[in-house]
């Protein structure tokens, strides 16, 4: 990495430029390293803590081609996930996931995270989200997996850039060639200069909605993702897709945030309603261990029709060591907080029924990209296209490989826009200037009015009227986002976290009135009750003069 002052501020230059820290973003930042390549990892968190997994992770999905063991195999995981809809080729579940993750699952077990076994000792492996296979191996210790995988990204060589918030990817004649972002804790300007990119920012925007709490922080995903690899990506002039059908939600134990539910269905667990009925073969020939969109609609349904809430999840029936294991090892593995908030609710999973709710909805998406992660800006790949930790890790490492690569061949990097940066740089620190008045707002504030709409309106039903008046109130809600002011550095970087979450909202609404039917996500539509095979194809938005232009269909080859 070569470092010079610069009239703006610091002037980076590398090789490859990873935006994102989290599972995808270190996966991203090895797959180039191991190439021998100057790499950067930027994120405006620390790496030790940031994204998904900061937290901990109690499961690491893979498909291991254990002798005896039915569904697992290449083969099967392209039959289960390669769908016509998320645009996910046989090539791309292959060469980008699973031929990485048995080595990644090694290099973690060797970093230290200890992957729970058998008696005879094979790995401790369970079914879960409608999946054919036991493809889910237990982590014992999963609040320490992101920090093994820090160490073993600092030892690399990996130039890391802490505290380090991305605003803009910069491109020259159409190519990407580097981004520009801020200290959050300084206020310095940074100009990263590079080959190629990798947008590794996560999947999820978590703070569009409400779960019973109306904490944006309590919530089952990482409350820092906004979206913005979508954003920024989007406003780069990349394709975006699965805006339209990523708009997940979970079951939350009540008025606790937290991931898994995996753990809690795959051990047995019975769901029931407030009249004591066990219900989710209604919805999934899996039961509880079905998909989860199944289990969610599910819910809802029975909600509707008066069965609940409350709604419990029952696991006294099931075997005493696999229920001791979930509480005390798997459940705080991923949420380390988790057994505090335990002790304090008396809760036993054994002995008791735990209440449970519909959590937020995540609205998110992903940048589209051929089967070489490489998105339709040429230079610039996306490494979190596939779901779950190992999926992050897995797919990261092949978008930076495929930057590596791509970097190896180039002699140099573009040019930085000068005039771009300058007004970039204005832009960026704008809410701190001048003196707060009436016309100001703050972030919780537009936040929260974002939160109140999309919950409002873009609810697990919804109209294409009121899909219209979401659309707009957002809009609406943007166009206050240039009044927006901050006190401190702190308050800025929350600032632009609202503009990307308000960002994500508007481009979750367009695609969604352009998917006119019901039955591929949470959501149903009442103008369009049915499925319509012709949409069963991804959709791709990008940015055109005149707003989002649509396009049905795989991202185009480069």
């Amino acid at each position: 990495m070569n470092s010079s002052t610069h009239p703006l501020g610091t002037l980076l230059e590398t090789d490859v430029l990873v935006i994102g820290s989290g599972a995808s973003g270190c996966g991203a930042a090895l797959g180039s390293r191991e190439q021998g390549l100057d790499v950067i990892l930027m994120d405006k968190g620390k790496l030790e803590s940031s994204g998904c997994i900061g937290g901990g992770n109690d499961h690491y999905m893979a498909v291991l081609d254990e002798q005896g063991v039915p569904f697992d195999t290449a083969d099967d995981l392209v039959k289960f996930y390669a769908k016509p809809l998320n645009g996910w080729t046989p090539a791309m579940l292959v060469n980008g996931w699973y031929g990485h993750m048995r080595p990644i699952l090694d290099m973690l077990e060797k970093g230290g995270v200890n992957f729970g076994t058998t008696a005879d000792g094979r790995r401790h492996r369970t079914q879960g989200f409608g999946q054919p296979g036991t493809w889910w191996c237990h982590i014992a210790n999963g609040m320490t997996i992101k920090r093994v995988m820090a160490r073993i990204v600092r030892a690399s060589g990996v130039n890391v850039l802490d505290r380090i918030m991305a605003v803009r990817i910069l491109t020259d004649g159409g190519r990407a060639c580097g981004a520009l972002g801020w200290n959050v804790a300084t206020g310095d300007y940074v100009l990263v200069r590079a080959k190629t990119v990798v947008s590794a920012q996560g999947r999820s925007a978590t703070r569009g909605f409400n779960n019973s709490t109306h904490n944006p922080y309590n919530v089952w995903m990482y409350p820092y993702n906004t979206g913005a690899g979508v954003v920024l990506g989007y406003e780069a002039g990349a394709a975006v897709t699965e805006l339209d059908t990523y708009q997940r939600a979970t079951m939350l134990p009540k008025g606790y945030g937290c991931p898994g539910m995996n753990g809690i269905n795959s051990s047995g667990a019975h769901e029931i309603n407030a009249l004591g009925e066990r219900f989710m073969g209604k919805y999934d020939p899996m039961w509880e261990n079905g998909v989860r969109n199944n289990q969610i609609q599910g819910t809802f349904q029975e909600q509707l029709e008066g069965s609940g809430p409350p709604f419990y999840m029952d696991m006294r029936h099931v075997d005493p060591d696999v229920v001791r294991e979930l509480q005390y090892v798997l459940m705080p593995g991923d949420k380390a907080t988790f057994g505090d908030w335990a002790d304090c609710t008396a809760t036993d999973f054994q002995h008791k029924l735990l209440e449970v709710e519909i959590g937020e909805l995540i609205f998110g998406g992903t940048l589209a990209v051929n089967d070489s992660f490489e998105s339709t800006i040429p230079g610039l790949f996306c490494g979190s296209i596939f779901l779950y930790c190992s999926g992050a890790m897995c797919g990261g490492y092949e978008a930076g490989r495929q930057a590596g690569l791509k970097a190896s061949g180039m002699s140099a990097a573009g040019r930085v826009d000068e005039d771009l940066a300058a007004s970039v740089k204005d832009q960026v620190f704008a809410p701190l200037r001048g003196e707060k008045d009436d016309e100001s707002v703050s972030y919780h504030e537009l936040e929260e009015a974002a939160r109140n709409v999309m919950m409002y309106y873009m609810g697990f039903r919804r109209s294409m009227a009121g899909m219209e008046r979401a659309l707009e109130k957002i809009r609406f809600l943007s166009g206050k986002a240039a009044n927006l002011h901050a006190d401190t550095l702190r308050d800025l970087m929350r600032c632009h976290e609202a503009r990307e979450v308000l960002k994500v909202c508007e481009l979750a609404i367009e695609a969604t009135m352009e998917r006119k039917e019901t039955g591929r996500c949470v959501y149903k539509i009442a103008d369009y009750p049915s499925l319509n095979p012709d949409m069963a194809k991804p959709l791709l938005l990008t940015r055109g003069e005149n707003g989002s232009v649509f396009h049905w269909g795989k991202a185009p080859l480069l």
